[in-house]
């Protein structure tokens, strides 16, 4: 079938942090399982001026193309409510959008969204169960996986070209971390934007994971509310099945369910705190037989359970049938699409930012300029607009009418 990707290309859109995840590894699976796929880049923003730019190319390419199914993975607010639902209405395409950080994102972002998709997918068991209670039926249970394109065998501790590396953003506790370790002198090697090494291509990444003795990933996603509660929350992320299935050891900060996927301390390795962390480091590089042992039956797993073309088939499968059962009652005969666009502009209309918008833009951005600075500030008045937006707009900030996307397109 014909599947029309809708994500970003590059990290944040902008392509010296490299290509983005899903882009090179969920389009090759799909490709691989004998899809017909087409990428629209809903991260782009050199490119529009605005959202209702980019929503009224989304659109057109929709009509063009045809697809059976559209693959979102949604960030926010860039494809607007009132678009998805002129395509669920005039279009045969089921709609399907795979979720990212549920653990903190459900409340403020998925439970809202989540109505207009066939099928909405999650890798967070407790937004699924937080789902049913509120009444969403089409939230499905899956988790992120390998690139089986990128499946290699491991190599030997003493073939390796790195003893401990570490590939991702420097941001949140990363940095302290690795500071840390290098004070009690463990030297990691980091590669990714904010370390000096830089971003490497997503070509890289399983090369150095396959030449490295341990890999390392940190699952902590920083500060979450339980209601009113806060705490930390860990997260399973896409590289604890990278690692593994590019032939690497994982030495991995312990997640909730993570055990579901693989036997801990035989397949991967968890630790859960900075003096636990060094010295299991420093027995897996003093033991090279064990860490080649479990590197070997990592892999083995990965290979046999945790590839993206294990994962999808249901995911697409479970989405074509939703879509099928819910209709789209306006489609023309032999179900071409044909989108109204005139049903657009009136929300095109609700989406100009007016002198008056332009103040209240302008009384949000003096004082965060000079708090945070000219490029720091505009983010973090579009972040303030955004926490006090879904609050008490709810669903309102992923329309045409939402605040944030009205006054801070560039800054989204």
């Amino acid at each position: 079938m014909k599947i029309l990707c809708a994500f970003g290309k590059h990290n944040y859109g902008e392509p010296g942090r490299g290509e983005g995840y899903e882009y090179s590894n969920f389009i090759p699976a799909l490709r691989r399982l004998g899809h017909e796929v087409v990428h629209f880049d809903t991260w782009n923003r050199a490119r529009y001026s605005n959202f209702a730019e980019l929503n009224l190319d989304f659109l057109k390419t929709v009509e063009r193309e045809n697809p059976d199914l559209i693959f979102c993975v949604l960030m926010h607010y860039e494809l607007w409510l009132e678009t998805l639902e002129i395509v669920r209405r005039r279009c045969r395409a089921a709609l399907l959008n795979w979720s990212t950080d549920d653990s903190w994102k459900y409340p403020q972002f998925s439970r809202l969204v989540a109505p207009i998709f066939h099928v909405y997918a999650t890798t967070y068991p407790e937004a699924l169960q937080k789902s049913m209670t509120d009444g969403l039926s089409n939230f499905l249970l899956t988790q992120w996986a390998a690139n089986a394109e990128k499946l290699q065998e491991p190599l030997p501790a003493d073939q390796c070209r790195y003893p401990v590396s570490f590939v991702g953003s420097a941001y949140g506790n990363r940095p302290r971390w690795i500071a840390e370790l290098g004070k009690r002198g463990i030297e990691v090697t980091c590669f990714g934007h904010g370390w000096s090494n830089g971003p490497v291509s997503a070509a890289d990444v399983p090369r150095i994971i396959r030449e490295s003795v341990i890999s390392l990933n940190f699952g902590d996603s920083g500060i979450v509310m339980d209601g009113m509660i806060p705490r930390r929350s860990r997260q399973i992320k896409a590289r604890i099945f990278e690692v593994p299935g590019a032939g690497g050891f994982l030495l991995t900060e312990n997640a909730d369910n993570l055990g579901n996927f693989y036997v801990l301390g035989k397949e991967i390795a968890v630790f859960d705190r900075i003096d636990d962390l060094v010295p299991k480091l420093r027995h897996f590089l003093a033991h090279p037989e064990e860490r080649d042992g479990i590197a070997r039956a990592g892999h083995a797993r990965t290979r046999a359970e945790h590839t993206y073309e294990l994962r999808f088939k249901n995911l697409l499968d479970a989405a074509i049938r939703s879509g099928h059962a819910g209709g789209a009652p306006q489609v023309a005969s032999r179900g071409q699409c044909r989108i109204d666009f005139s049903e657009f502009s009136a929300a095109t209309k609700i989406h100009e930012a007016g002198w008056l918008m332009q103040a209240f833009r302008s009384c949000l951005l003096v004082p965060c300029v000079i708090l945070f600075g000219r490029q720091r500030g505009p983010r973090a008045a579009r972040r303030l607009l955004f926490e006090i937006s879904w609050r008490l707009g709810g669903r309102r900030t992923y329309s045409a009418a939402g605040l944030p996307g009205r006054l801070f397109y560039r800054e989204s």
